[in-house]
């Protein structure tokens, strides 16, 4: 068996939206997970993208993803990246498919010589937890999430 980690292509849309629906149910947060394959197309894979998907694949067969896009710190001076999702099959768990996608965006941060990378984990969700901190991973209880939608980011945005 052979593991490899590809950069995604337009044809992977509907795969990369069946691995969000399969994050957000794990998460329980399918409420949440509206993109569509035409979001993922254009986001993705349109004149300018301004995030990116690598596909893990085990023997050819696609189990697993990261979606990411660059950030920038201004104490830093540097750009970083932000993991904004990361899934690997339920059944292909612990066979070091989540690792690789890890390193992959890792040793992109080495040889871009970027400053961060950086995800949000869930309080909850102790396995993974666990798994990022093994990695090298370092929770940032300091600080919290800010959010603004729906209603509230109209009438803020709203002039």
């Amino acid at each position: 068996m052979t593991l490899t980690i590809r950069p995604a292509v337009a044809a992977d849309a509907a795969l990369i939206i069946r691995f969000i629906e399969a994050l957000a149910a794990y998460e329980k947060l399918s409420h949440e997970a509206k993109a569509t394959e035409a979001d993922i197309v254009r986001d993705l894979f349109g004149a300018e993208p301004k995030v990116f998907c690598e596909i893990a694949e085990w023997s050819g067969k696609p189990v697993g993803f990261t979606l990411w896009f660059y950030t920038y710190s201004t104490f830093q001076g540097r750009h970083g990246i932000w993991l904004e999702d990361l899934f690997v099959d339920p059944s292909m768990r612990g066979k070091g498919v989540g690792k690789a996608l890890l390193v992959n965006l890792a040793q992109r941060c080495v040889a871009e010589g970027l400053g961060r990378f950086e995800w949000w984990v869930l309080d909850w969700n102790e396995p993974s937890i666990d798994f990022y901190k093994s990695q090298g991973g370092v929770m940032q209880n300091e600080w919290t999430k800010v959010r603004v939608d729906g209603e509230a980011l109209l009438k803020l945005g709203t002039p």
